[in-house]
């Protein structure tokens, strides 16, 4: 049995936001095809995401900063030289 009163705790669960995101929920987000996701990333127009052993997430904070910014193409390391 939970001490939290069941007002608090769906007040928690409504607020709790994932740290991670699929592809799936990315493209939901952002309303394209998880294929457009793919291919907007190897194109180099999409946030990187991280790998955790064969899963590949992006953090949600990352994707509301990059959202928030304007969906700018990324500036990597490599372009430019």
């Amino acid at each position: 049995m939970s001490m939290i009163p069941e007002t608090q705790r769906e007040t928690q669960s409504e607020t709790a936001k994932p740290l991670l995101i699929s592809v799936e929920t990315l493209a939901e987000m952002l309303d394209i095809s998880p294929r457009s996701v793919w291919r907007r990333l190897s194109c180099g127009e999409m946030i990187e995401p991280i790998r955790i052993g064969s899963s590949v997430r992006w953090r949600l904070r990352d994707v509301d900063a990059w959202v928030e910014a304007g969906c700018p193409t990324p500036v990597s390391e490599w372009k430019g030289r």
